[in-house]
This record gives structure tokens, sequence and C-alpha cells, in this order.
């Protein structure tokens, strides 16, 4: 059914400047003329404007604005993910449905969406502000053939991904914020939390979340945030089409996964380096010991933090406070 319909949308799509007629979508299509109406009215409902005209055929007028699981899959090109896709209105956390499809049995590649989270969910147990139509709330559930210390990758490979698809489409220049934010011009658009299933020696399964920031008005983000957090719309003065990003990022997602299991983890970390926040320059970081001033110098394979202490020395950090400088705040 969703293939027939993927192939319905194209046809119209690639003769969205002549009608098509219903005996010639029933013959590529291989279905009956009732069964193209039919598929017409599920058109129509999923958001599409179809004209359909005697003796000419049908045509489509206008696309949606919603998201759906069909315009989700419409048009999405890739060859695994997001081919199971599951769509929702409203959900407490994608996270919570992704591990819950996975203990299902959910294969690799299925994908999570929902157009409002009541208790989004980011690092650390901090709350996401997930309202309804301003964002990209998603999960992805892979299972990839890594051993459990190489899960960190998968997030350092999300980052990059999400950077790459927002440096093409919007024509800004964002950064990576270790370990897993994207800012732009030194606010936070989107975060990724990345949670695990595993044994000693094998990964059962990976649910990686995103949330980004894409129509919201900046002035109304609560009071707390404000002045730390934006939206893609703010920071490029247009709505975006949230479908056709969600799109981009999944497409995107799993070409740059598959270099990754060709090619390993270095063209991750020379990417996620080329957007690094702050490297190589100095910030202060604290830890329950000591403060001190370092300068960022990348990234390990293992998801630690590479810096340069003054006294030449190289250190590796898993956790700890850095005084970024810009706005203030910590992370």
């Amino acid at each position: 059914m969703a293939s027939t319909r993927m192939k319905l949308i194209n046809l119209l799509e690639n003769n969205r400047a002549e009608y098509i007629s219903g005996q010639e979508l029933s013959n590529q299509l291989d279905i009956s003329r009732t069964a193209v109406w039919k598929h017409m009215k599920q058109l129509e409902l999923d958001g599409y404007q179809i004209e359909a005209a005697p003796r000419k055929g049908y045509r489509i007028i206008s696309n949606p604005d919603k998201v759906s699981q069909n315009t989700l899959q419409w048009g999405l090109e890739t060859k695994w993910m997001g081919k199971h896709l599951h769509h929702y209105d409203q959900v407490n956390s994608t996270q919570d449905i992704g591990h819950e499809l996975a203990k299902e049995g959910a294969p690799h590649g299925t994908v999570i969406v929902a157009d409002e989270q009541l208790k989004g969910k980011g690092r650390k147990a901090r709350s996401w502000h997930s309202k309804k139509g301003e964002g990209i709330w998603m999960s992805i559930i892979l299972r990839p053939d890594l051993a459990p210390v190489q899960a960190p990758q998968i997030t350092l490979l999300a980052a990059t991904v999400l950077a790459q698809v927002l440096a093409v489409e919007g024509d800004v220049e964002p950064q990576i914020k270790w370990p897993n934010d994207l800012l732009i011009d030194h606010k936070k658009v989107s975060g990724i939390l990345t949670e695990m299933q595993a044994e000693q020696d094998h990964i059962q399964y990976i649910v990686i979340g995103i949330g980004m920031n894409v129509n919201q008005d900046g002035s109304k983000f609560p009071d707390d945030i404000r002045y730390k957090a934006s939206s893609l719309k703010e920071s490029t003065g247009h709505a975006w089409d949230i479908t056709k990003l969600i799109q981009k990022i999944l497409k995107k997602f799993e070409h740059t996964y598959e270099v990754f299991l060709k090619e390993g983890f270095k063209p991750i970390k020379l990417t996620w380096e080329h957007y690094g926040y702050r490297i190589d320059e100095t910030v202060t970081i604290s830890t329950m010991k000591k403060k001190w001033k370092a300068t960022l110098v990348g990234i390990e394979a293992d998801g630690a933090l590479q810096i340069r202490n003054e006294d030449g020395s190289h250190e590796k950090l898993y956790s700890a406070e850095i005084e970024w400088g810009e706005g203030g705040y910590h992370a």
C-alpha cells in the first residue's frame, strides 16, 4: 500500500503542469481505477489538494503543510532509514516509544516522529520544550554491529548530520558544542540524546533522539532558556517545512551511517571538529577537584573531549563544567 502511494505521488509530482488520466495511473500502478480514486481520497485526507477534471484526469494543486506518516514517507529518498515510520500527534516522549518498539523487535532504521512531546527529555534528565508543530521531535532505532564502547560515536555522527544539513539547507553556520548540542550564533537550536540496551560485548539496540527548534518565535521561549536557545526561524528569518527537513536529515543520516560502517570513525571525527564549537580556543573548565583554563583540541573515538593544558600537556575529558564564554552558560 505504502509503495503504491509513493509511486502515485511521484507520478503526480512529475506531471504538475498537466493532468494525468485515471486510466494511465491505473496502468502504471497496476491497480483498478477505483483503487486510484481511493488513493486520491487518502491524499486529500493528508492535506494534498487534488484537482479532478472529467476526461482529463488528476493533478496536484498544492502539497500539505502537515506532518504525517504518509507525507514523511512520500518522497523519502532512503533505502532503509524511515521505511518503518511511526507518527503521533502527541506523546510523552519519542524516546520512550523508541524503547518500547525496539524491545518488540522494531527493525534497524525505524523512525518515531511526534508533533508534540509532553515530557520531552534531554541529557542529564533535563526537560525539552516540544510544542506542537514548532519543531522536530524524533527518535531513530539503530541495531549496529558494534561494541558498546563505540556507542558515543553514533551521537557524534548524528551531530555532524544535523550540522551538515542545516549548513546546506539553511545557509547558516551551525556549530557543535560538546558533546551533543547544535548552536547557531551561540544559541542552542538542537540537542541529541542517545540511549542504548546492550550486553557486555554487544549492542542490542540504540535509540537516538533528536530535538530541534524549527519554527518557534524566540520571544515565546520560557524565561529560563530565552537567552541561550533559538530556532531555525529565528536564525534564518523564515519558516521551515518540517516534513522536508526531516526527510533531508534521514537521507543524510543513512548516507553518513553507511560511510561510518565502511570507513570507520575518522571521517566523522574530522567533520565534527570542522563544526566544533570553540575548537582551538581557550575556555575555563571546572570539575569537583579544580578549575583551570585549557584549549579545546578535538574529540576522541570514545566521545571524550581532548584538551591542551597551559603547560602543553594533553588530557581527555568525559565530564566537566565548561564556561563557553558566550552568554555565560555552562555545559
